[in-house]
């Protein structure tokens, strides 16, 4: 196994870590997973959560790129966490040469807070469809060819319902935390900061959720999902064994089974 950092911009927290298994008899690594850790947004949870995910999906064969960002209280919150989440994604493109990845498929793992980055960044293609000019312009993107878009996500136990997520007051105010103040105050960067909002998708989004999930809850998972296959989107909802933090434990049968996922979603 190889990894490799680069930035993607010039902030400390603008980075991203390659991790690379041998190359394949082909020649080129068959897609990339982007590993999107969690922590409420918050500036004390950083891309360490992530490193024994990419560390693990790499020694089963993927090329996984463990993403960095700015979160609420180092510099992100609204609009830089989002800029950051696409830039960092977007890194790729300036890397698949380098590195021979075939980025046909690209696959987001995201855990809790990064399972929200993850389906909201598989939406990227509909923001400017949403009819709502001021968040949509504060939100800065590549969007020509060189933009790279998510072909699947794997959610664990992801905050995909932003609204819900607000009303429940879900770890003492995240939501206005990262989007600067209430709904009420911001309704328009609240609507696009949620993944419902774009719904439906072109892309598979699995929700996983643990059953004994005391962080974040079940009804988050299973609303996204009731949305998605009512409007017929490729979406599904699987419960596996454990609490928050197993998702993201390469050791448990609930980290085994997002691994299982995202190998499908790859190809």
């Amino acid at each position: 196994m190889k990894r490799y950092k680069y930035q993607y911009g010039g902030d400390a927290s603008q980075w991203g870590e390659l991790f690379l298994p041998e190359l394949p008899a082909d020649g080129e690594h068959r897609g990339v997973v982007v590993v999107i850790h969690g922590g409420y947004w918050r500036s004390q949870y950083g891309a360490e959560l992530g490193e024994p995910i990419a560390q693990d999906l790499a020694a089963h064969g993927m090329a996984a790129w463990n993403l960095e960002y700015r979160r609420a209280g180092n510099g992100g919150g609204w609009p830089n966490t989002f800029c950051d989440v696409l830039a960092g994604i977007d890194k790729l493109q300036d890397l698949a040469a380098t590195h021979a990845l075939n980025l046909g498929p690209v696959v987001a793992l995201g855990h809790s807070a990064g399972g929200h980055l993850a389906a909201w960044a598989a939406g990227r293609a509909k923001l400017a469809q949403l009819g709502m000019p001021e968040p949509d312009g504060q939100v800065s993107r590549r969007q020509d060819a060189t933009a790279v878009h998510l072909t699947g996500v794997v959610s664990q136990s992801g905050l995909l319902n932003l609204a819900e997520a607000e009303r429940l007051n879900l770890s003492n105010g995240a939501v206005g935390n990262l989007l600067g103040g209430p709904s009420s105050k911001y309704p328009q960067r609240h609507r696009y900061a949620d993944p419902m909002t774009t719904l439906p998708l072109a892309v598979p989004v699995i929700a996983v959720h643990a059953t004994d999930d005391d962080t974040v809850p079940r009804s988050q998972s299973e609303a996204y999902v009731d949305a998605g296959t009512a409007a017929r989107m490729g979406t599904r909802l699987i419960s596996v064994p454990g609490d928050h933090f197993d998702l993201i434990d390469p050791k448990s049968p609930a980290y085994r089974t997002c691994r299982e996922l995202v190998q499908s979603l790859l190809g």
